[in-house]
């Protein structure tokens, strides 16, 4: 197993790179100037130029790239343009908010979702399969966001059970933690729990007409551990694999969503960057969500070996 992860650490390297390439090279391919950004539209064309020349952008644009790449390796994401302040000090102070709502979100989706599927499964062509596979149909067809607008004015407005906005640290207490993330981790992770519902009902379908699960019946053994020790195991691969794909596309659905419910997460510093063109910003926290993608992607070539040991050996 240890082999197994430092080939797929290894097997990451070329990844990150390509990704720094692209985004130091899109940055540097859309309109504006960061020079000019940096020193204020006000600024004389001799104070553009000193600018210019302290960001080290009057450099080639390779020597640019290496310079960045070895800060990037030493821990330095450069600073922002507006601001001057280390960008990773931003990101540091908004990373809790998105990963306690990524968390909230894939904990929630990962339990219903593979519950739904499951009863779904072994209750194939009834009543409760027909439900909640509509349950699942209409959970991928709504925006996270109109979600999470009818969440706020039927919660928060209306009945007045959860706030509206903002966030509050787990320090604060887990309540409070907990139901500022309620709504906007529900509205986030419908979709995954949906996805999720349908490919561990898939799964399930699948391994219960398999001849060892006939077998594990026809021996005697009880309803529940067939299903719990032959069944979901060996059913778990397919909704591993939508787990670790509506992982990486949940951070994208959290710039919405964190914007709805007004939450100071990565998603808003973002948007900011994006907005006042800090490139800086923008590069480090594309570099960042990189990062996380890669370390999800590693945890889920970790599970395929757990449940699967024909990966592991291939």
């Amino acid at each position: 197993m240890l082999i197994f992860v430092l080939k797929r650490l290894l097997a990451a390297v070329p990844v990150l790179l390509i990704v720094t390439v692209l985004s130091f090279s899109m940055i540097h391919l859309i309109p504006g100037d960061a020079a000019v950004v940096a020193a204020g539209e006000n600024a004389s064309a001799d104070q553009v130029a000193a600018t210019r020349t302290q960001l080290g952008l009057d450099r080639n644009i390779v020597v640019q790239y290496v310079s960045w790449v070895g800060n990037l390796a030493t821990g330095d994401f450069g600073t922002s343009l507006l601001s001057s302040h280390r960008n990773i000090d931003a990101i540091l102070e908004a990373l809790p908010v998105t990963l306690s709502l990524a968390f909230v979100a894939l904990s929630w989706s990962l339990l219903v979702g593979v519950v739904a599927g499951v009863l779904a499964g072994l209750r194939r062509g009834t009543w409760i399969d027909r439900t909640l596979t509509g349950l699942t149909t209409l959970g991928i067809s709504m925006p996270s966001f109109w979600l999470g607008m009818i969440l706020v004015t039927l919660f928060s407005l209306q009945f007045r059970l959860f706030p509206a906005t903002g966030y509050s640290p787990l320090g604060d207490g887990v309540v409070s933690w907990f139901s500022h993330l309620a709504l906007p981790a529900f509205a986030l992770g419908t979709v995954t729990a949906a996805e999720i519902a349908r490919q561990a009902r898939a799964g399930v379908v699948d391994v219960l007409e398999r001849d060892y699960i006939r077998t594990a019946t026809a021996k005697g053994l009880p309803r529940w551990k067939v299903v719990m020790k032959h069944t979901t195991k060996n059913a778990a691969v397919p909704v591993v694999t939508v787990f670790g794909l509506q992982t990486a596309a949940l951070i994208g659905g959290a710039v919405i969503v964190e914007q709805v419910f007004g939450m100071p997460g990565l998603g808003s510093v973002a948007l900011k960057a994006i907005l006042e063109r800090d490139f800086p910003v923008i590069q480090a926290f594309v570099v960042v969500i990189t990062l996380f993608v890669l370390i999800v992607n590693l945890l889920v070539d970790v599970s395929y070996a757990y449940f699967n040991p024909k990966a592991r050996q291939a």
